[in-house]
């Protein structure tokens, strides 16, 4: 995985957008979501990416983003990483299913006759 030079380093204090995978120089293609769990406003989503083991191959890991969206006093929605007191219990909820979605998917790779899903988001 080469990164555009564009990309590299920060560039005027700005990090490369996290969704994004760079292939080769000017070959960009768009991380999209694994699976969502949401209830209410807060959302848990797993991502899988893209990146390469200590002896430099190539791995597939995947990670967990957790989001809450509100609405902003001009009434359009936004997204924030902080949470609410009252968030809480339904931020547990969605990351246990997170969890529970990532340990179930490992050990239904691991069997002999595992045919892959198609992405489904999960309101709870």
């Amino acid at each position: 995985m080469v990164l555009p030079s564009l990309w590299k380093n920060k560039v005027n204090g700005v990090n490369p957008p996290s969704n994004l995978f760079f292939h080769n120089e000017g070959d960009i293609t768009r991380n999209v979501p694994e699976k969502k769990f949401s209830t209410g406003v807060i959302t848990a989503t797993v991502w899988q990416n893209q990146g390469k083991g200590r002896s430099g191959e190539a791995v597939a890991y995947r990670t967990v983003s957790l989001q809450r969206r509100y609405k902003d006093k001009n009434g359009v929605w936004q997204t924030a990483n902080s949470l609410r007191v009252n968030d809480l219990p339904r931020a547990s909820l969605v990351l246990n299913k997170a969890f529970e979605y990532l340990v179930i998917r490992e050990q239904e790779a691991n069997a002999p006759d595992y045919v892959d899903e198609d992405i489904i988001e999960e309101v709870i």
